[in-house]
């Protein structure tokens, strides 16, 4: 009987120590690399551009001041003249360039507002004139 006496299996193991290094690992990781400000709450005081090249257009002039004030080709326009207008300006040539030369101090709700009234009338070709 000795030589017939059964072999003990030995009970599979789950080495778990591997696994948790590379849980820990991963999780340092993305802690690293998760960035947990959010863009409302930085303070961005925008660059003057000096590479910015002559801005010379031979289309439609949007003007911006600093108060709010709009103006199409250097005269005077509300918010609804100035979709009507460049309705007109689509009507004639779709490609027409328009140049938006905005103050500094400008709103920023001001200026988006004058860059979707371009896209709603389909002048997709505008640029901001810079100093």
């Amino acid at each position: 009987m000795s030589g017939l006496y059964q072999r003990r299996r030995k009970r599979p193991e789950l080495n778990l120590v591997p696994l948790i290094d590379v849980l820990v690992i991963l999780v340092f990781f993305s802690f690293v690399t998760m960035q947990f400000r959010s863009s409302a709450t930085l303070n961005i005081t925008l660059p003057k551009v000096e590479t910015a090249g002559k801005n010379e257009i031979t289309g439609v002039t949007v003007g911006i001041r600093a108060d709010g004030v709009l103006s199409f080709n250097g005269k005077e326009a509300t918010e609804a003249q100035l979709a009507e207008l460049l309705l007109q300006v689509r009507d004639v040539n779709r490609d027409t360039p328009v140049l938006i030369r905005a103050d500094e101090e400008t709103p920023l709700k001001t200026l988006t507002f004058v860059m979707d009234a371009c896209r709603k009338a389909g002048l997709n070709r505008f640029s901001l004139q810079s100093r």
